[in-house]
């Protein structure tokens, strides 16, 4: 097979005329043809790659996610199977790793160094300093996930230390996560053997890191969103940037990936080569990806575009097959079987009591109340004279409420604002990191409704008012669903919708509300076993 198009040289910064001759999954041989290029030809540029991102946030199995990505020009992932390990451990890396190799894309998966994220949740497993090591040893795994315990770095926790030695000797990159971290501290944590953020919300946050040697990952989730505060680093920085989503759900991939950071990068200015070199080159580079990079003897994994400014896909190709064409995935699993789900989900229906109980609202005097910041993973802490036992709608004042999902155990309850919702309630199993079931609504009765809807599928978002209940159910570890990627995908647009037509103002409310569980981010959050601040790792 030849293509003719004319092949854009990222490290060379130039473009011209070519005929690419493909064979065997690689390419050939790259002829520079002579005189103008044909203004109808295409571009030819190596594929996008997102350099973090965790799969089971898109509710979709990995080959399901592929099947979506590639019509964006994505040819690999960065995948920390972060969630999963939390849910079921190495069982759920193991399941990963498989349904991947169902399809041509190159995931690329971590060895999560923080399962649990932290000891103030109930989670589903523990991966210790051997299974970690175990991991790290495997070639598809291609570096240490993200260390989220910046604590126990600055601390040189024995565990923690253990962990980052064994991927130094391996030679595996190992991926940071340090919100708001700078100083000596921050530079503490980069010569521990640290090499990426994807947490940074300040452009002085991640220019401080990046002067002492850090790369920057430019995260555009379906939650949290940092391009606008960080893109102009890739003016003085291209060899330091890559581009991420970090967290991306199934509706939100249907409409785009790494594409639109490269449109908007190129909008705003930004060189077009060092706009792509973020999104094609460093990540191959830094994490050592056989993905190729549009050199003779690599693997053919390329895309042609229409433009280079919209970054229209007309083809992904990876290892010389056509995966992708005119927004339509060449990807077909129809007729194929999926693997047994796995999963780890024991609690059993809850009452609303349970929600409204005195031991359940028994909040701290002058406890404070969780303030949601929509496309942040950042909460803030609402302070109101006085205790909040109440929901208050009119003030937006609603209970938030984690459910141990791994056994039976007292419910958690919390206030929190800046949802919106004016009646019934929405809830989760995709709650950050431990994902036990997180819900947020406007009276006891409706959110204990959402809740038992997802332990009678063992896993979903689900939504339930007067009106309405709707269930999408997610039957691999409560996170992902297994049926067609676009299928899912119009389920949870459907449900997102519903949402926002009781009153959520977020622009991504499911996305927003699976993070108010996260403790490794500040400032104020909830587990199942209570109110957590962030900033002095305690309860409240």
């Amino acid at each position: 097979m030849i293509i003719h198009a004319k092949l854009v040289n990222i490290p060379d910064q130039n473009i011209f005329p070519a005929a690419v001759t493909i064979g065997n999954g690689t390419i050939q041989s790259i002829e520079k043809l002579a005189g103008q290029a044909d203004n109808a030809l295409p571009y030819l540029l190596p594929g996008f790659i997102d350099a973090h991102v965790h799969i089971e946030s898109s509710m979709l199995i990995p080959s399901q996610f592929a099947r979506l990505a590639v019509v964006h020009g994505t040819v690999a992932t960065i995948s920390d199977p972060h969630e999963i390990a939390n849910v079921c451990g190495s069982e759920g890396i193991e399941y990963m790793i498989a349904d991947g190799k169902r399809v041509p894309f190159g995931f690329y998966f971590g060895a999560p160094s923080c399962v649990p994220a932290t000891g103030f949740e109930t989670a589903g497993a523990v991966l210790n300093v051997q299974e970690v090591e175990t991991l790290l040893q495997r070639p598809e795994i291609k570096y240490l996930s993200e260390m989220m315990n910046f604590p126990g770095v600055l601390m040189k926790d024995a565990e923690v230390m253990a962990k980052i030695k064994a991927a130094r000797q391996l030679g595996k990159p190992i991926d940071g996560h340090a919100p708001g971290l700078t100083g000596e501290q921050a530079k503490q944590y980069i010569e521990a053997g640290i090499s990426t953020d994807h947490e940074c919300f300040t452009a002085e946050e991640a220019l401080h890191k990046v002067r002492n040697g850090m790369h920057i990952l430019i995260r555009e989730g379906s939650a949290a969103k940092n391009f606008d505060a960080l893109i102009e680093l890739l003016n003085d920085h291209p060899d330091k940037i890559m581009f991420c989503s970090d967290d991306k759900h199934p509706d939100s991939l249907v409409e785009g990936h790494i594409n639109q950071l490269c449109a908007r990068a190129v909008a705003k200015g930004i060189d077009l080569f060092k706009v792509l070199r973020a999104a094609c080159i460093n990540p191959v580079l830094h994490y050592a990806l056989e993905t190729g990079l549009l050199r003779k003897g690599d693997h053919a994994d390329f895309i042609l575009v229409n433009d280079l400014t919209r970054f229209e896909v007309r083809q992904t190709y990876i290892k010389g097959v056509l995966v992708a064409e005119n927004g339509r995935s060449k990807i077909d699993l129809s007729g194929k079987k999926n693997l047994p789900p796995v999963n780890n989900f024991v609690c059993t229906p809850k009452k609303a009591s349970d929600f409204s109980g005195a031991a359940a609202v028994a909040l701290k005097e002058n406890a404070p109340v969780i303030e949601a910041r929509d496309g942040q993973l950042i909460t803030g802490k609402w302070q109101r004279e006085g205790s909040v036992h109440a929901i208050d709608v009119e003030r937006d004042i609603l209970k938030i409420a984690v459910v141990n999902r791994y056994r039976d155990a007292p419910v958690a309850v919390a206030f929190i604002k800046n949802v919106g919702l004016k009646k019934g309630a929405i809830a989760s199993s995709v709650a950050h990191d431990s994902h036990n079931i997180v819900a947020v609504g406007a009276d006891d009765e409706s959110i204990c409704r959402a809740v038992n809807s997802i332990i009678e599928q063992k896993g979903g978002v689900s939504l339930y008012s007067k009106d309405h209940e709707i269930i999408l159910p997610l039957p691999v570890g409560g996170l992902m669903s297994d049926k067609d990627g676009y299928e899912v995908a119009g389920e949870y647009a459907a449900i997102d919708k519903a949402a926002k037509e009781l009153g959520a103002t977020l622009s991504a409310p499911y996305m927003t509300l699976s993070f108010m569980a996260l403790l490794v981010i500040p400032h104020l959050k909830l587990s199942d076993r209570g109110l957590f601040d962030g900033d002095t790792f305690s309860f409240v």
